[in-house]
C-alpha cells in the first residue's frame, strides 16, 4: 500500500489535515467578519466594547454615511471607471500582441519575445517613466495610468502560450476556407480561449482596481483620485485632520470599516463568475513557453 493511501485512510492524519484547515480558515476569516459585522455596529460599542462578531445594536447609518458623502461616491466612481476602461485596454492590447507573437512565421518575433521579456527582469525605473509620461502631457490624465500598465508581461507570455498551444488545425481550415486574421482571431481562438481571457481579465481588474501607488504619482486632481487613495487618507489620518479631504466630515470606526467593505464589495462579486475559469486558464497558459 502507497504512504499517500495509508495517511488517507488514517483517522488521526484526517483529523489533523481538517483541523489544520479549520485553523487556517479562521485565521483568514475572522479579520474579515469582524469588519464586516463592526460596519453595522455604532461608534460607541466598536469604542467601548473592544473585539465582537455579533453587535449587540445593529444600524446601517455607516453606509448611509458613505452613500450620501459626495467625495466618497465620486472616487468610488473614479475606480469603476478606472478598473472598467483600464482593463479593457490592457486585455485588447495584450491579446493582439499575444496572438502575433505566437504565430512563428512572424518576422522578428524572437526580438520581440526577448523584448518583453527582458521588461520582467529589469526596469527603467520611476523617474524616467514619470518623466516621459509628463513628456507626454499626460499627467493628471487617466491615460497615465491605462498606457504605463497597458501590458503586463508575464500575462502576455502565459496568454501567447496558450494561443501557441491553439490547434493548428483549427487554424489551417479556417485560412482554406478564406478566413483572414482578425475574423480567426475574433471568430474562432478568441471564443475558444475563454478560460484563459477570463483569468487575466480577472488579474487586470484587480490590478487596475487597487491602483493606488501609480494614481498618487500621475493624477494631481483630488476629484480624479480613486477610491483606494481615499480609502487610505481615511484610515491613517485622524478624523480632524481630514477636513481638507472630506469636508470636515467626520469618518467614525463603524463608517471606516464601511468603507473597507465597499471597497472588497465589487471583487467579490465579479470573482465567483470567473472562478471557474481560474485553474483551467493559467494551467493552459503554462503548458508551453
Amino acid at each position: 500500500m502507497k504512504a499517500h493511501d495509508f495517511r488517507g485512510r488514517d483517522p488521526l492524519y484526517q483529523t489533523i489535515v481538517y483541523t489544520l484547515l479549520v485553523l487556517i480558515l479562521l485565521i483568514i476569516l475572522i479579520p474579515f467578519l469582524y469588519v464586516v459585522f463592526a460596519s453595522f455596529a455604532t461608534k460607541q460599542e466598536i469604542l467601548t466594547r473592544g473585539f465582537f462578531l455579533i453587535p449587540k445594536v445593529w444600524t446601517t447609518n455607516a453606509y448611509a454615511y458613505l452613500m450620501k458623502n459626495q467625495n466618497f461616491m465620486t472616487s468610488f466612481q473614479n475606480s469603476v471607471i478606472i478598473a472598467i476602461f483600464g482593463t479593457a485596454i490592457s486585455m485588447t492590447v495584450t491579446t493582439l500582441m499575444a496572438y502575433g507573437l505566437s504565430k512563428t512565421w512572424l518576422k522578428g518575433r524572437r526580438v520581440l519575445n526577448f523584448m518583453v521579456l527582458f521588461t520582467m527582469l529589469f526596469s527603467g525605473g520611476i523617474i524616467p517613466l514619470y518623466l516621459l509620461v509628463r513628456g507626454l502631457n499626460l499627467l493628471d490624465s487617466y491615460w497615465s495610468l491605462f498606457l504605463t500598465g497597458a501590458i503586463a508581461p508575464f500575462n502576455l507570455i502565459i496568454i501567447r502560450s496558450s494561443f501557441q498551444n491553439f490547434p493548428s488545425e483549427i487554424e489551417e481550415s479556417a485560412r482554406i476556407d478564406g478566413c483572414s486574421e482578425l475574423r480567426l482571431l475574433l471568430k474562432i481562438v478568441l471564443p475558444l480561449s475563454m478560460p484563459v481571457l477570463a483569468t487575466f481579465t480577472l488579474f487586470y481588474t484587480v490590478e487596475y482596481w487597487n491602483s493606488y501607488f501609480s494614481s498618487i504619482l500621475y493624477l494631481t486632481s483630488a476629484e480624479k483620485m480613486p477610491l483606494q487613495v481615499f480609502l487610505r487618507q481615511m484610515l491613517i489620518q485622524p478624523s480632524e485632520n481630514m477636513g481638507a479631504v472630506v469636508e470636515g466630515l467626520e469618518f467614525s470606526p463603524a463608517v471606516r470599516m464601511a468603507a473597507v467593505v465597499f471597497t472588497a464589495i465589487p471583487l467579490l462579486v465579479v470573482y465567483p463568475f470567473l472562478q471557474k475559469y481560474f485553474n483551467k486558464g493559467m494551467l493552459l497558459g503554462s503548458v508551453k513557453g
